[in-house]
């Protein structure tokens, strides 16, 4: 019973030190690689991130896993996110495969539900979105885009001039009105 409270301070020394040794070879791993390593823009990003913590936990709480044994995981993760965004920058089929498009889901203050139903969107969370953004009429909105971190972008009409930041946006096929 003892043994399950206190394993005796060798072990508290190991895990302060594996610990230590462990975070800051993360720091210069991630500073090698650049900031766009952690950022959370995607899903794809966001689960690298859990990955790095999970691996960091069991570096420090197992005693099968060496120091070694951990930094090497650690860099392969770091070393594979960067290959991977780096050539997702350059080639657009892995960026579209890691990072996917954004959806309209909302054009010229009109539903756009076929788009909704595909990316799981309710009505009332666009005109929360529009809320947030501090609209208070739908009318006012020339499009509600649902961005691939699983963000929310509200456009302003425009007033006449061309909406060009909708460019690239996934669109339904069949949806009504010009294309933005």
């Amino acid at each position: 019973m003892e043994r399950m409270f206190f394993e005796g301070w060798a072990v508290l020394l190991r895990t302060a030190a594996i610990g230590i040794l462990a975070y800051f070879g993360l720091i210069v791993f991630l500073r090698v690689t650049g900031k766009r390593t952690l950022s959370k823009m995607n899903a794809f990003d966001f689960i690298v991130t859990v990955a790095l913590g999970s691996t960091l936990a069991t570096i420090l709480l197992s005693k099968d896993v060496t120091l070694v044994q951990g930094a090497l995981a650690l860099a392969l993760l770091v070393s594979l996110q960067f290959v991977i965004t780096w050539s997702s920058v350059r080639i657009r089929w892995i960026r579209q495969l890691v990072t996917g498009e954004p959806s309209l889901l909302l054009f010229h203050g009109e539903f756009l539900h076929e788009s909704m139903r595909r990316e799981r969107v309710t009505e009332d969370e666009i005109r929360s979105a529009v809320r947030s953004a501090g609209m208070a009429a739908i009318a006012d909105v020339e499009a509600v885009v649902l961005e691939t971190d699983g963000s929310f972008s509200i456009v302003r009409r425009s007033g006449g001039f061309a909406c060009t930041s909708l460019t690239g946006v996934k669109r339904p096929s069949h949806s009504n009105g010009p294309a933005p």
